[in-house]
């Protein structure tokens, strides 16, 4: 049965192709090494080893907190960076009326699912945003992985605001784009 196979004329041209490739790597990879005669030394501004260095970075390095597992005051601070990102940036961007099928609340810093919901969104949007991090095709992905499936999510007939509706509650619903500061309420 081996002799019934047949090498295709093209397999042969690629292989070729790969041997000269490897042939001129190999070459410009002795002319590097035959180069560098001399082992290179610490960088002159390099106190510690790399591997000293990359551990305490990683050690000086915080992670954002989810907003839930915060305590006073931190919570409060980080719900009200949340707070104007949500008013500033979400609602008047993406949210339309609020309707059976599609509620909101404007209170929805009093639902904690929301909120947790809301926080984690932010922190992808502010990773994914940032060209530097990420290149140019982050809001894409913000869009389709997170914007998306928790405005799904938060919007949803059975979601955190499946009571919020107009006239059920004692607190008067608004629309979207008259959403008050949560923080910057003064008291009457």
């Amino acid at each position: 049965m081996a002799d019934d196979f047949e090498v295709p004329v093209g397999l042969f041209q690629d292989v070729e192709d790969l041997k000269a490739q490897l042939a001129q790597v190999t070459a410009q990879l002795r002319t590097l090494t035959e180069a560098a005669e001399v082992e290179p030394g610490p960088l002159p501004d390099q106190e510690t080893p790399p591997d000293e260095a990359a551990d305490e970075e990683e050690e000086d390095w915080a992670y954002p907190p989810f907003i839930l597992l915060l305590e006073e005051p931190q919570y409060s601070d980080e719900l009200r960076a949340l707070i104007e990102w949500v008013e500033g940036v979400l609602v008047p961007a993406y949210l339309g009326e609020p309707s059976a099928d599609s509620k909101w609340c404007h209170l929805w810093f009093e639902h904690p699912p929301a909120v947790a919901r809301l926080h984690a969104l932010w922190l992808a949007w502010q990773e994914l945003t940032d060209p530097t991090s990420c290149g140019y095709t982050g809001p894409s992905v913000w869009h389709r992985d997170h914007l998306d499936p928790c405005l799904r999510e938060l919007r949803a007939p059975n979601g955190p605001f499946a009571g919020c509706v107009k006239n059920e509650h004692q607190v008067a619903h608004r629309m979207p784009g008259q959403v008050p500061s949560a923080w910057s309420h003064t008291d009457s």
